[in-house]
């Protein structure tokens, strides 16, 4: 067995000859082949459902038999353990396979084992040596093929040979100066099974942590930061190629629990890193984005649905479209920007190593957790009184309240999901009424000729009057929240 240590991005395949000319690669003799792969699996997918994989893997004239046990991606870095062989021919051999691989396929998996898609490209290899280690960058180039449909493949894949793995980021960073690279989580196998409509991309929502309680605090922030980063690269695709806002929305959330997770460290005595800045700047790029698909696909959208003559608002909805169309461009074009793949690779750098300082892990999430708590009960005992900037604060109190707690939950089992629920309720009702005071910005934007009186008029007083209709509920919410007994106690 092998672990198979790589960090794979993705590249347009307009930019293949920049990367070639790479000063870093340019000097280096390639090797070039040309690959095919057959992935297996059986007609209900266990490997597949097991994060495993099955190849033969055609290579010059021999055939490599390949079993993969897939440990999942951050930020673009897989970590897998890979079990090789050579066989002859292009059908399955299981008796060569080592215990450990056949006892993950199983005698019943085996015997249903048939082709279920196909890789071909072709691949240029260049062997980087470093004091700190050799990596193997691999150009790839070429398709994924199920059945009719096919998948275009641009990507290039540093894997570490020997050394130490913070050799990979720094390679990477220095391509990422000439060629543009966007870290890449799905594997080949994934973006097959995709094609064959065993997986859809579907936007990647948080995840909490699963540890004991005596793990060092230090290490669970690492462990949090970096779920963060890798639901960031999760959404990425999906918020380049898609419109489903969605995508947009989960980046957004991404970066915030990321920023939560940072601002407990303090109480660690963790520096902020050199790259805080540079997740400001990425929310700066994303916040817009969020407020017009809020604004078009949610309020205008209610309000068109409660009129009579629902025609009436035809004319600012156009208008609303075309300004969200721009700001999801510009949300684009920072996914793409090479300054947020520099940002990836240094936090994925700077969160490589495991760490063993500071309390446990209870008895930091327990002072966290009380810290968010008096953050917000100190707001929402004067929340009557509060103007929007108040509630405003009072939203991301609770905000930063949940995304703790939802880190911390698996340590306080059931009674934490009760409370957390209704935390994330209260969250709703703020928002909404948070959704409320940017649509009255953003519907003066929309009018500034004055055009649209009469359709932003009727928008605005749907707004006021559902803010006065849940304005005593809003309260009441907050009120009880404030005194209820915290989960974690």
């Amino acid at each position: 067995m092998s672990v198979e240590i790589e960090l794979k991005l993705a590249i347009a395949p307009g930019d293949a000859a920049r990367l070639r000319r790479h000063p870093l690669l340019k000097a280096l003799k390639p090797v070039r082949h040309k690959l095919y792969g057959l992935y297996f699996d059986t007609p209900e997918f266990d490997l597949y459902h097991r994060k495993s994989a099955f190849r033969l893997r055609r290579e010059g004239y021999h055939w490599v038999q390949t079993v993969k046990l897939d440990q999942g991606s951050i930020g673009g870095l897989s970590v897998r353990p890979e079990y090789e062989v050579r066989v002859t021919g292009n059908r399955p051999d299981f008796d060569v396979l080592p215990v450990e691989a056949r006892a993950a396929l199983t005698p019943d998996i085996e015997t249903r084992l048939a082709p279920v898609f196909v890789t071909e490209f072709q691949r240029t290899v260049w062997l980087v040596e470093r004091p700190q280690g050799t990596v193997e960058v691999a150009l790839d180039l070429g398709h994924i093929r199920a059945g009719e449909a096919d998948l275009p493949l641009a990507e290039v894949e540093l894997e570490l040979k020997s050394g130490d793995g913070a050799v990979l980021f720094e390679i990477a960073s220095n391509l990422l100066e000439a060629v543009p690279l966007i870290p890449e989580y799905r594997s080949k196998a994934l973006r097959g099974y995709g094609l064959a409509g065993v997986w859809q991309e579907a936007p990647g929502k948080a995840t909490g942590l699963a540890a004991s309680r005596k793990l060092p605090a230090a290490e669970a922030w690492r462990r949090l930061l970096l779920a963060g980063l890798g639901q960031l690269g999760h959404n990425l695709p999906g918020l380049l190629a898609r419109d489903d806002p969605e995508y947009l929305h989960q980046a957004r959330v991404a970066v915030r629990r990321m920023h939560t997770m940072l601002s407990l460290g303090k109480t660690l005595g963790l520096e902020q890193p050199d790259w805080v800045g540079e997740l400001r700047w990425f929310m700066a790029e994303l916040s817009p984005a969020r407020d017009w698909d809020v604004l078009e696909l949610e309020t205008l959208a209610g309000v068109r649905a409660g009129l009579p003559e629902p025609g009436r608002l035809d004319g600012l909805l156009e208008r609303a479209g075309q300004v969200r169309a721009a700001a999801r461009e510009r949300a684009r074009a920072a996914a793409g920007d090479r300054r947020l793949a520099a940002l990836m690779l240094d936090m994925g750098a700077a969160l490589l190593t495991e760490r063993d300082d500071g309390p446990t892990l209870a008895v930091w999430a327990g002072q966290s957790l009380d810290l968010r708590l008096r953050r917000f009960r100190k707001l929402a005992g004067k929340f009557a009184q509060l103007d929007a900037a108040g509630r405003h604060r009072t939203r991301i109190a609770v905000k930063r309240l949940r995304y703790a707690g939802d880190a911390f939950a698996a340590l306080y089992g059931a009674k934490a999901a009760r409370q957390l629920g209704k935390v994330a309720g209260l969250q709703d009702s703020l928002g909404a009424a948070n959704d409320t005071v940017v649509a009255h910005r953003l519907l003066a934007e929309l009018n500034q000729d004055g055009r649209e009186d009469y359709a932003v008029g009727l928008v605005e007083g749907f707004l006021i009057a559902r803010s006065r209709l849940h304005e005593s509920e809003l309260a009441s919410q907050v009120e009880h929240m404030a005194k209820a007994k915290p989960f974690w106690r």
